[in-house]
């Protein structure tokens, strides 16, 4: 990776996969439509694709860190099927007040702390003014936020709800797009800085 380029950080489920709750089951793992696609015109725009997802089902023993692997090899290669692909993989299986040892603690990578985007971003050297976090909850939009990134909220997943307490806000900090591909489309679009940062059409909460 070049550095200095933007990167498109993914949360995961609601995103990028069908919500189920606590996934532990390879199997549980669907493309939300369209998804695949959209991961892979970021991958042919040449931007960095990486996914920061909460996995506080570890800490409470839902799944172990191996089953997530698979999970997300699983993920993968759904992705690879539609010809995207995910350049890197951040997850937080913390929780601060649930959970066994020794997840169970207070840390800075679970969202919406912004430390899986600051390490992708050492790591990667991923310029993050120029980065864009989508995610479909409030945790995900205030990581972005936090990390110096533009955030753009998806209606997949919990997204409907949570559009509904941030356009309760005077001035909604945030996109708001339909879904991945809508809010890939934005991503894509040519860099504007005279409103928001963004080119491209505005939506309505």
């Amino acid at each position: 990776m070049n550095p200095g380029r933007p990167a498109v950080f993914l949360d995961r489920d609601g995103v990028l996969i069908e919500e189920v709750g606590y996934l532990a089951d390879p199997r549980q793992v669907v493309l939300i439509p369209g998804a695949g696609a959209a991961v892979a015109a970021i991958n042919r725009a040449g931007i960095p694709v990486v996914l920061v997802t909460n996995q506080a089902g570890i800490a409470r023993g839902y799944l172990s860190e191996a089953r997530l692997a698979e999970i997300h090899q699983r993920l993968s290669a759904l992705l690879a099927e539609e010809g995207g692909k995910i350049d890197a993989i951040y997850y937080c299986p913390h929780h601060p007040t649930e959970g066994i040892a020794p997840y169970r603690l207070q840390c800075s990578c679970r969202k919406p702390q912004p430390g899986m985007l600051l390490q992708a971003a050492t790591e990667l050297a991923v310029d993050l003014p120029r980065s864009t976090m989508i995610g479909d909850k409030l945790s995900d939009l205030e990581a972005g936020v936090r990390a110096g990134c533009r955030s753009i909220l998806v209606r997949t997943g919990y997204g409907g709800e949570t559009a509904l307490r941030v356009g309760r806000l005077a001035e909604p900090p945030v996109l708001v797009a339909a879904s991945l591909a809508e809010a890939v489309a934005y991503c894509l679009s040519p860099f504007d800085d005279s409103e928001h940062g963004w080119g491209g059409p505005k939506r309505d909460f």
